[in-house]
């Protein structure tokens, strides 16, 4: 019978002394899979090749101590995220500003108290699977955001520019950086209810008539369905971009005709970046527009398809704009 695979997290103990890691072995092998090394040329080795979820590492070491192989780790892009614990006799608060500096989470004092280290570890690791839970979803939201490129044959550019446009705009607005970067993320989402629309009448190369506008102005709500409800958090700001980032400040929009500031603030950062773009690039159905001309579109639509504030905002960080063009261009 093949054993079972252990999915235990995986932990490196580091100590040039045998003894303090039989201890730390005693404490936390019943609970984690464990890997160790006596001096700090191995445990570097070790955390690339392995790829722990936590170190937990004693500081005075000869040859490199704790302090370098923490900042060593940290300036290594494979093993900056690997949360390290150093167990120290160390008291003095110098020597606690200098592990923290290097880039440690936390200090576990010798002599050891089991129940201690035990604790330590099950918050950094928990703090770990939070980080990789949020990075998953976020991975989740660009992906959808790709199907609707994909869908829309539009490019992954479009929605990079457009979606660092919003950023920047939240930002000098005074937004929070937290709200900003959730906007940054949330920004790519606004077009997935074309998903659900049908090539017919999304690639259809002429005009489209009455019925297939009528079609098309379905992918707001589409999007909404797509993303689903959500108390907070990027999921329910990506559902209130999606739905809508085509209503217009004169209430002319849809798909509920809303007017002035009853339109989501992130909805209409998003739609005037989402024009912006559209208008600059090169599309099938037509040549890019010229940054100037961009501009006075937004301004002759300020107070009509878009809230004037942010789009003075908007022209006042041009050059922030030309920036964002020129580092992600088609």
């Amino acid at each position: 019978m093949t054993p079972a695979e252990d999915h235990r997290p995986r932990l490196l103990l580091v100590d040039d002394e045998p003894t303090n890691l039989h201890v730390l072995r005693h404490v936390l092998q019943d609970d984690y899979r464990l890997l160790f090394a006596t001096d700090g040329e191995r445990a570097l080795a070790i955390a690339r090749q392995q790829q722990p979820q936590l170190i937990v590492m004693d500081v005075m070491m000869p040859g490199l101590d704790g302090y370098a192989v923490c900042a060593t780790l940290r300036a290594d892009a494979t093993t900056t995220a690997i949360p390290v614990i150093f167990v120290t006799a160390l008291s003095d608060s110098q020597d606690e500003t200098r592990g923290f500096d290097a880039g440690c989470v936390d200090y576990i004092t010798k002599p050891i108290s089991a129940p201690v280290v035990r604790a330590r570890v099950r918050t950094h690791l928990s703090l770990v699977r939070m980080q990789e839970l949020r990075e998953s979803r976020l991975q989740i939201v660009q992906r959808l955001g790709r199907a609707a490129e994909y869908k829309d044959n539009e490019t992954g550019m479009h929605v990079i520019r457009m979606s660092h446009f919003a950023h920047r705009l939240a930002l000098v607005l005074g937004r929070s950086p937290a709200w900003a970067e959730e906007l940054l993320h949330a920004a790519p989402m606004h077009d997935v209810g074309k998903i659900g629309i049908p090539d017919a009448v999304l690639r259809k190369p002429g005009p489209l008539d009455e019925q297939e506008w009528a079609v098309m102005r379905r992918h707001p709500e589409i999007g909404a369905e797509i993303i689903g409800e959500h108390a907070g958090g990027l999921l329910s700001m990506a559902r209130t971009i999606a739905l809508a980032h085509h209503e217009k400040w004169d209430g002319s929009g849809y798909p509920r005709g809303l007017a002035g500031e009853a339109i989501p603030l992130e909805a209409r950062i998003v739609a005037i970046a989402d024009v912006f773009d559209a208008l600059t690039t090169r599309r099938p159905y037509k040549e890019p527009w010229s940054v100037d001309a961009a501009i006075e579109q937004l301004r002759s639509q300020a107070g009509r398809h878009f809230d004037p504030a942010l789009v003075e905002l908007f022209i006042q960080e041009l050059p922030a704009m030309r920036a964002i063009m020129a580092q992600w261009p088609d």
